[in-house]
């Protein structure tokens, strides 16, 4: 006779819950970084507060279904119950301190975590643009860039300025935090700090299109002496990221490999944002005039 392999039904369902959060990628609730880690104390603070309505609701809900019964007589129907004044106070001033609570740390929330507020130390400067259906890691000051990896080094900040050669897009590493929406045309900022290296998930949180599942790409937050010996590797091959190669990148393609260009046209940023922006001027002036 063979044994089954469960004795009862909840140790199975309890295994498939684990394989199933076993399949999960570290994400929001998994820090690891300060700005990640304050949007963490954020949700949780939010979730503790509306469970001080949602929780004794539940459970009065469940009181009452067993108080009210029909086999229950005990219980007392009386309709000329009246209104009680003391009643309705206490049953709207629970909802409006939460209200308050929560917009309470939704504001300060909003001006400690500002996107463009800057984190203290020697910044590295990063400019992003999302393509379709890729992302354009741009770094400034060493004249590299990368498709699809962005290297960070570990516990120094980040400073990007992103904006977008197509339509809107959004910008999310969800270990480090901060969501932010790249626009064709403008110049958006966020400023973040990997603590420990280790590799890191990024993501389209925007959809845009049919290459949209294949839009992410991998952060690598380095020790400094990595991060130097990746970017002498980058400058010694690869092709230069210049006008033709930008005009090349720029058409629409799915699945792209991760690579690098050992040079990039100066101020190329500035200019994908001016040349994204006319484009769309033209674009919303060709819709009026239709």
């Amino acid at each position: 006779m063979q044994r089954a392999p469960f004795k009862t039904p909840y140790q199975a369902l309890a295994l498939g819950g684990l394989l199933m959060l076993g399949g999960c990628e570290p994400g929001v609730l998994d820090p690891a970084g300060p700005i990640a880690a304050q949007e963490r104390v954020i949700l949780g603070n939010s979730v503790a507060i509306m469970l001080v309505v949602v929780v004794p609701v539940i459970v009065a809900a469940l009181a009452f279904a067993w108080w009210f019964r029909a086999g229950n007589g005990r219980a007392l129907y009386r309709p000329d119950w009246r209104y009680s004044g003391q009643l309705e106070l206490l049953v709207w001033s629970v909802p409006a301190l939460i209200v308050l609570f929560l917009g309470g740390i939704a504001w300060i929330g909003s001006h400690d975590l500002d996107p463009p507020k800057p984190i203290a130390g020697a910044t590295l400067r990063v400019e992003v643009v999302s393509l379709d259906w890729k992302w354009l890691f741009i770094y400034p000051d060493q004249g590299v860039a990368s498709i699809n990896r962005l290297v960070l080094p570990a516990g120094r900040p980040v400073q990007f300025r992103l904006t977008s050669a197509t339509v809107m897009n959004s910008f999310f590493v969800p270990r480090l935090g901060s969501q932010i929406y790249t626009m064709a045309g403008m110049t958006t900022r966020l400023n973040v700090r990997a603590d420990q290296p280790g590799r890191y998930r990024g993501l389209s949180a925007n959809y845009s299109g049919k290459g949209f599942p294949g839009m992410a790409f991998a952060v690598d937050a380095v020790p400094a002496g990595q991060f130097d010996r990746w970017l002498a590797a980058a400058r010694g091959g690869g092709p230069v990221l210049d006008g033709p190669a930008y005009v090349a990148l720029v058409k629409p393609s799915e699945n792209v490999a991760p690579t690098t260009y050992r040079a990039v046209a100066p101020r190329l940023f500035d200019a994908i944002v001016r040349d994204s922006g006319t484009r769309s001027q033209r674009a919303a002036d060709d819709g009026r005039g239709q």
